[in-house]
C-alpha cells in the first residue's frame, strides 16, 4: 500500500495534482486506515497514470472524467472531438503569435496590412515621419468605421499617388507643420488642392460618404488642429469654392 506522495512519485505528479484531483471528483480519496493514514494500492495508481496522460495531453479535466469511464467508440469521438478543438485553438495562437510579431513595427496595430502598405509608400517619397503619425491616427479611425470598404479606399489612395501633383501635395504637407500662418507656401499648397479637387469633381469622383456627420467633425478638428496654416489654408480654399477637409463640397467662391 501507498502514501500519497509514493502515489504522486510513481504517477509523476505532484502531490499537490492529486489532493486536487480527490477535490474534483476524479480520484477517489480513499478512506483512513486504523493509523490515521490514508493508503493507496495499484488501481490508484493505473487511474492517476491514465488522468496524468489525458491531462498532460490537453485533455481539459472536465471531460477527463468521461473518457476515463467511456467505451472505446465513446472514447475515440471524445478524442477527435477534443483534437478539433486543441487545432482551432492552435491556428488562434498561431494568428496571435503572427499579429504580435508585426506589431514590432508599431504601425500594425489596428492598422490594415494595405494601411500600413500605403504609409510605407509615403516613407518612400521621403514623407516626415510626423506627418505620417498624423495620417496614421486618421488611417486607424477610418479603418475602424468602414473594415470592408478599407482596402479599396487605399488603391484609390495608390492610384491618386500616380499623380505628379499628390506628390507633390504630400511632399508638402510633409513639412506644414513647422510653417508660421503666413508662409508663403500655404498658397502653393492650396493651389495644389484646388487643381486635385477641381479634377476630381469634373471626372465625379469626389468619393462617396461614408461617415456620419459627428466622425466627419472630428477628423475634421484633427486636421484643423495639425497645422498653424490649417486656418489659414481653409480660408482659401473656402474662397476658391471648397468646403471641409474630409467631406469636401463644392461651394459658390467668394469674392475678394
Amino acid at each position: 500500500m501507498l502514501t500519497i506522495s509514493q502515489l504522486a512519485g510513481y504517477a509523476g505528479v505532484t502531490v499537490r495534482a492529486v489532493r486536487h484531483y480527490h477535490q474534483i471528483g476524479l480520484l477517489v480519496e480513499p478512506e483512513r486506515d486504523h493509523s490515521g493514514y490514508r493508503t493507496y494500492d495499484a488501481g490508484a495508481v493505473v487511474r492517476l497514470i491514465r488522468i496524468h496522460t489525458l491531462a498532460d495531453a490537453g485533455v481539459p479535466l472536465a471531460r477527463v472524467q468521461e473518457l476515463l469511464d467511456a467505451g472505446p467508440e465513446e472514447f475515440a469521438e471524445g478524442v477527435q472531438e477534443i483534437d478539433k478543438t486543441l487545432r482551432a485553438e492552435i491556428r488562434r495562437l498561431q494568428n496571435n503569435r503572427k499579429r504580435i510579431a508585426r506589431l514590432a513595427a508599431g504601425e500594425q496595430l489596428a492598422l490594415p496590412a494595405s494601411v500600413v502598405g500605403y504609409l510605407d509608400r509615403l516613407r518612400g517619397l521621403g514623407i516626415d515621419e510626423r506627418y505620417i503619425a498624423l495620417e496614421r491616427d486618421a488611417w486607424i479611425m477610418i479603418a475602424a468605421q468602414v473594415p470592408h470598404l478599407i482596402d479599396t479606399v487605399i488603391a484609390k489612395k495608390h492610384e491618386d499617388l500616380d499623380d505628379p501633383d499628390m506628390v507633390q501635395l504630400y511632399r508638402l504637407l510633409s513639412t506644414v507643420v513647422d510653417w508660421p500662418p503666413d508662409d508663403p507656401r500655404v498658397v502653393e499648397l492650396a493651389d495644389i488642392m484646388d487643381r486635385l479637387m477641381t479634377r476630381a469633381f469634373e471626372a465625379d469622383e469626389m468619393g462617396d460618404d461614408f461617415f456620419d456627420d459627428q466622425f466627419v467633425d472630428l477628423l475634421d478638428a484633427t486636421a484643423a488642429n495639425s497645422s498653424p496654416v490649417a486656418e489659414r489654408l481653409r480660408a482659401i480654399l473656402e474662397e476658391r469654392g471648397w468646403r471641409g477637409w474630409t467631406r469636401v463640397e463644392r461651394v459658390p467662391a467668394r469674392r475678394t
